[in-house]
């Protein structure tokens, strides 16, 4: 079981904190954007005497009301094509032991969300990654390059949409290449789209809406970033092949039923008006914004303008990533601070990419961000010397 690039340097910076250093978090996608009131309330005035087990595939009344909000998104479903999950991870480890056997193959972009590594090591199946660039910005590999991965054994490819941990937007154009892709090979598509609502250099595409492969695309979302409400642990996993739902409601009666208070949050989210998103996405716009700035005016930095979602990669000057971001929370501070960073090489299934890159999750404030990177502007000066 791999372990996870963004909370493996964890020890390191609580030693930090207990030599009384600061440590800014830009390692972890954990917003600090409050959770909404709506939700809140609604769980903190629930009137029940028992806290009952759901239907195992959610309550049907939030299922109900989630097919309102996606037709907001112009996906057309029925709330039979919705199966609520413990945040969107058990959608994305559902969808594989739903879709695939052991040692079948699932081909990805890389640099890709760490945790499908461990979902896919929980499910018994393989990552099979195809690189992109941070010089092209981490856009779709050419389809040249998946028609070579693919074998007997392929089943799916899986995007992230917009991509964590890059924050690239991936276009309809794209889309619909992909689309040909898994017509031709009959596979299935597997979109996280868990940061649909941010999205800054264009408008979100979802694979939902890619006409002739109604039965080939399974959506995997979540409210954990969308709503600030990563505690919740409520995701979903949304197709309208029936087959699909039957053998994944299989593994969620294993499992009993999701979250109950989670449900009780994630339903309430659904009444929010539909501007909510508008300061929160100009919010995070102003934090890439001055990130990248900043990251890109540091000698030796570059960080290609990420599309959507909170993150970006960065390549600095540095051999090595993993000692980098070590080193700079085990002996280094300026001004008693340090920063935490998440190295790229966990993002990677290819051995030895991602050797000189970082990501950086902007889920600080603009003030917070700029002390941040003075300090990492410091720390790099220290450590090549």
């Amino acid at each position: 079981m791999p372990a996870s690039p963004i909370r493996k340097l964890v020890p390191y910076a609580e030693k930090a904190k207990q030599k009384g250093i600061k440590v800014y978090h830009l390692n972890i996608g954990q917003p600090d954007i409050e959770t909404p009131a709506l939700e809140l309330d609604a769980v903190r005035h629930s009137n029940f005497k028992i806290l009952e087990y759901s239907h195992s595939a959610g309550n049907e009344s939030y299922r109900r009301k989630l097919v309102g909000y996606y037709q907001k998104q112009q996906i057309a479903i029925d709330y039979t094509n919705i199966l609520i999950t413990t945040g969107g991870s058990e959608a994305i480890l559902f969808a594989m032991m739903s879709c695939m056997d052991e040692g079948d193959e699932i081909i990805t972009p890389e640099p890709f969300y760490a945790n499908y590594n461990g979902f896919a090591v929980e499910a018994g199946v393989k990552v099979v990654p195809i690189p992109s660039s941070i010089e092209s910005g981490f856009s779709l590999p050419p389809i040249e390059a998946f028609e070579q991965k693919i074998t007997s054994r392929t089943k799916a490819i899986l995007i992230c949409n917009p991509n964590n941990p890059t924050g690239y937007l991936y276009s309809r154009e794209e889309l619909e290449i992909l689309k040909e892709i898994v017509k031709r090979h009959n596979l299935f598509l597997f979109s996280d789209e868990a940061y649909r609502e941010f999205c800054y250099t264009g408008e979100h595409f979802s694979a939902m809406r890619l006409d002739g492969i109604e039965e080939n695309v399974i959506l995997l979302d979540t409210i954990s970033k969308r709503y600030s409400s990563c505690g919740a642990r409520i995701g979903a996993m949304i197709t309208k092949n029936k087959q699909v739902v039957e053998t994944a409601l299989k593994f969620a009666q294993a499992r009993l039923s999701p979250p109950g208070f989670g449900q009780i949050a994630g339903e309430a989210a659904l009444d929010l008006p539909d501007n909510y998103f508008d300061a929160t996405k100009a919010e995070y716009k102003l934090r890439r914004d001055t990130l990248v700035k900043r990251l890109n005016n540091i000698p030796g930095v570059f960080c290609p303008n990420p599309g959507g979602a909170f993150y970006a990669m960065a390549k600095l000057p540095v051999d090595d990533s993993d000692k980098f971001c070590q080193w700079i929370l085990e002996s280094f501070s300026y001004n008693n601070q340090t920063v935490m960073m998440a190295p790229g090489t966990g993002f990677y299934g290819t051995p030895g990419l991602g050797k000189n890159e970082v990501r950086f999750a902007y889920v600080l404030n603009v003030d917070d961000i700029n002390k941040a990177m003075d300090c990492l502007e410091k720390a790099l000066e220290e450590y090549n010397k």
